[in-house]
C-alpha cells in the first residue's frame, strides 16, 4: 500500500482540489463497498461496484469510523457531496488506480444521500439501537 498511498498522495497533489486523505479512505472505503453490494467473494471484474454501491460502502466506513462528525472530516478533505467522490474515483480510473466499465457514469454519484443526513441521523439511530439492546426490553409504565 505505500506505494499506492504515494501515488494517491501525488494525484491528489496535483489535482488540489480534495486531501489526500479522501484519496486514502476510498480506498479503504472499497473494500467495504464491495462486501455491502455482496460481492466479497467473487473475483475480478464481479467485484465491480456502482457508484451508488460505492457511497453507501463509503458511508457505512465513515459511520465507524467517524461516526456523526464524518461529515465534517469529509467538508475538511474537501467532499461537499457524493458527487465529489465521483470526482475522485474518475480521476483514479484516470490515473489508472481503478478501473472502470462502460456502463459506469459520474452521474451515479450525483445527490446520493446528504452528508448531515446520512451521518448524524444514522448515527443517532445506531446510537439508540446500541442502548436499546444494552438495556433490555423497554418496560411499560
Amino acid at each position: 500500500m505505500t506505494d499506492t498511498k504515494e501515488r494517491l498522495r501525488q494525484i491528489a497533489r496535483a489535482d488540489g482540489r480534495y486531501s489526500p486523505e479522501a484519496f486514502y479512505f476510498l480506498f479503504e472505503a472499497l473494500e467495504v463497498a464491495v462486501k455491502l453490494a455482496g460481492k466479497d467473494t467473487l473475483q475480478g471484474a464481479a467485484r465491480h461496484v456502482t457508484g451508488r454501491e460505492v457511497v453507501a460502502g463509503m458511508r457505512e466506513h465513515a459511520l465507524s469510523v467517524f461516526g456523526p462528525l464524518a461529515a465534517y472530516v469529509w467538508r475538511a478533505w474537501g467532499v461537499h457531496e457524493t458527487f465529489d467522490w465521483g470526482q475522485i474515483v474518475f480521476l483514479l480510473v484516470d490515473h489508472g488506480l481503478l478501473k472502470r466499465q462502460d456502463s459506469d457514469s459520474i452521474e451515479e454519484f450525483r445527490d446520493v444521500y446528504d452528508f448531515d443526513e446520512a451521518f448524524v441521523g444514522a448515527y443517532d439511530e445506531r446510537l439508540r439501537e446500541a442502548l436499546a439492546a444494552r438495556m433490555g426490553p423497554a418496560k411499560e409504565a
